[in-house]
């Protein structure tokens, strides 16, 4: 869980540049602007920017260290105990598809069929599929801490070549200076310690090596906004940019994506909002040092309390999945060119 609320890191520079691309807006002052509605923003240290007017306001605050229903270990491995069973055909079409999934993956360079990669909380595989496409499947390696959730992977014909193995996010199985690249869709929602799982991610990588982080964004509607809060972590766009850098990590580059029926809009926020990248520029473990975990899995729980909490959490996780319907609902009934 993130220990903090972004209003603005030290060392960020939001830059301000139209690309000819098609990637989008680079901004600057970070704390008087915001990021483009989609496409992809850098955040360095050797560009030249220029001022912009501002087209939106910055994600809204929310409390940083607010326990969530599956934002604990525990709790996330019985949470997909269940939703392992209707994963791939309830959640994916509303809120992570393929043209998502491809879109999303673009950034992390997967460019040689010989890399080496790490898919972390890789799950029923899903995103797997998309890597595979670009790279031999017998070098990849697929983690999760659910076994029931890679039961799903290893059912899936064109992954029988990848190794797969139960692990923690927080504490990778690999050595140091192991991978090529380091893809994670979907999983730094259930993080207890994000920072600690991007240092991780820092620390298995080669030099020059990517890691690519896929995860949600959090929402400024009111209503949207409360029940991200009692569910999972929804870290805002900035929150990202700094786990990245405090990890050690250059060259850093947020592009949003999302459902092509939400018209780009990110008010309610979105399970799969953006895909961060970062390339590690030296070899060995990352420059932050963190002290030891703090989660406590075995501590008693109050059933009161992990009642209300799981009732809140299931009123969050229905909402969130009637949000895409409704969003389907709108892009059908409101004219082409129209804000919905």
């Amino acid at each position: 869980m993130a220990s903090s609320v972004l209003n603005g890191a030290e060392n960020l520079k939001l830059m301000s540049s139209i690309r000819p691309t098609g990637f989008g807006l680079v901004r600057s002052n970070f704390q008087e602007r915001c990021f483009p509605r989609k496409g992809l923003v850098s955040f360095g240290w050797n560009y030249k920017a220029r001022t912009s007017t501002p087209r939106c306001s910055i994600s809204s605050s929310r409390p940083s260290s607010q326990p969530r229903f599956i934002q604990h270990k525990q709790e996330a491995f019985w949470f997909y105990r269940f939703l392992s069973i209707v994963y791939d055909h309830v959640i994916n079409p509303g809120h992570w598809t393929e043209d998502m999934r491809d879109d999303a993956l673009e950034p992390a360079d997967l460019y040689d069929r010989n890399m080496t990669v790490v898919d972390v909380g890789g799950g029923t595989g899903f995103t797997t599929l998309g890597i595979i496409k670009h790279v031999d499947a017998k070098n990849v390696t697929i983690l999760d801490q659910s076994p029931h959730q890679l039961a799903k992977a290893r059912q899936k014909e064109p992954l029988k070549e990848c190794k797969i193995i139960e692990g923690d996010a927080e504490e990778l199985p690999f050595p140091t200076d192991y991978a090529d690249r380091y893809v994670s869709a979907g999983s730094i929602e259930y993080w207890p310690d994000p920072q600690r799982g991007i240092r991780e991610a820092y620390r298995v990588l080669k030099i020059g090596g990517k890691a690519c982080v896929i995860g949600p964004v959090y929402p400024t509607f009111w209503l949207s906004r409360f029940f991200a809060d009692v569910w999972m972590l929804f870290p805002k766009e900035e929150e990202y940019i700094e786990w990245f850098e405090k990890a050690g990590f250059k060259d850093i580059k947020l592009k949003r994506i999302g459902p092509k029926w939400y018209r780009g809009v990110r008010r309610h926020g979105l399970i799969m909002g953006c895909s961060v990248t970062g390339v590690k520029p030296f070899s060995g473990d990352s420059p932050l040092q963190l002290g030891p975990k703090v989660e406590n899995v075995k501590k008693p729980v109050n059933p009161f309390v992990f009642l209300l909490r799981f009732l809140l959490g299931a009123m969050a996780s229905t909402y969130y999945i009637l949000v895409p319907i409704y969003m389907w609902i709108k892009d059908k009934i409101v004219p082409k060119g129209v804000p919905i």
